[in-house]
């Protein structure tokens, strides 16, 4: 459906993460700071190849780079812009430690949406989350960017099926709210594999409906 439409959405500096979330399946490690340069070019190509009209740009958690990934991330973002200025882009990005430095030089880059997920309810955040990923700082990032950048929509999203309840999951809605988050998203979590989190519940679609 996605590619159909001329979106897609690709994963940038590298795939091994910093970060241990117990609902992601991607590897876990320390990159030793490794960033292919390439990767840049290989970025505005794929959009020529694809001939794509929007582009999802996410990455792995990078702590082990002293800007935590965000110089390369507007790299990215620049070049498309550059090269196919039609193509709007739409970043996932890591809180880069709620460093407010970091995330000027990624807004800075003029992305269409910055979306940065708070993935679970507050009560849930650990041990959803890795340690260093906190309910407060993403919505501290969020309202950085809506504040700073007004002219940027800010995009959120949250997993249920992970023993929230109905009022947990309005209370996490005003709070993204709260902070002019424009977009969220709600989605019913799966689990990779037995290492990971067990679903406590799936929620029918009246249920999603409601919400």
């Amino acid at each position: 459906e996605c590619w159909s439409k001329k979106t897609a959405t690709m994963m940038i500096l590298g795939d091994t993460c910093t970060r241990a979330c117990k609902f992601c399946d991607v590897n876990t490690g320390n990159p030793k700071g490794f960033v292919n340069a390439h990767e840049i070019d290989q970025a505005s190509e794929m959009v020529k190849v694809m001939s794509l009209k929007y582009l999802v740009i996410t990455s792995v958690d990078r702590d082990d780079l002293s800007d935590f990934g965000s110089t390369h991330f507007a790299n990215v973002v620049k070049r498309i812009a550059n090269d196919h200025p039609s193509v709007k882009v739409e970043v996932l990005i890591p809180d880069f430690l709620g460093l407010e430095e970091h995330m000027h030089t990624l807004a800075k880059s003029n992305p269409f949406v910055i979306a940065q997920n708070i993935e679970t309810v507050k009560r849930l955040t650990h041990p959803v989350r890795d340690r260093r990923a906190s309910y407060e700082t993403t919505l501290k990032c969020l309202k950085f960017y809506k504040e700073n950048y007004p002219h940027i929509h800010t995009k959120s999203s949250i997993m249920v099926g992970l023993g929230e309840t109905m009022e947990e999951i309005i209370e996490t809605l005003k709070d993204l709210r709260s902070v002019g988050c424009d977009i969220v998203t709600i989605g019913q979590y799966l689990r990779p594999s037995k290492r990971h989190l067990p679903i406590v519940r799936y929620y029918t679609p009246d249920e999603f409906n409601k919400i």
